[in-house]
């Protein structure tokens, strides 16, 4: 079992920024793809990044250029840098990492970003 835990999150005005992380514990071999994703209130969860072992990102569009997504293979972390906040970015923010033995959610750390 790997328990990802999120931190970071609160409340920011329109157009500040927050830095999220997400520590993974627990029976770790090694961690493949990390990432992130959104719920707002209302809606679906959606894919906000995505980063590879190696490296390699994938983001939404809506995020391009203002989030970037990180990560420290050596602690099991991964980061998701916010800036140029907009209202519509508030939601749950939750981190996803996949391993050998599976695909594991953190509960959410809780964005909001006021006009």
């Amino acid at each position: 079992q790997v328990q990802p835990v999120e931190s970071g999150g609160g409340l920011v005005q329109a157009g500040g920024s927050l830095r999220l992380s997400c520590a993974a514990s627990g029976s770790i071999f090694s961690l493949n793809n990390m990432g992130w994703y959104r719920q707002a209130p209302g809606k679906q969860r959606e894919l906000v990044a995505t980063i590879t072992r190696g490296g390699s990102t994938n983001y939404a569009e809506s995020v391009k250029g203002r989030f970037t997504i990180s990560r420290d293979n050596s602690k099991n972390t991964v980061y998701l840098q916010m800036n140029s906040l907009k209202p519509t970015d508030t939601g749950v923010y939750y981190c996803n990492v996949e391993s050998s033995s599976g695909s594991y959610w953190g509960k959410g750390t809780l964005v909001t970003v006021s006009s």
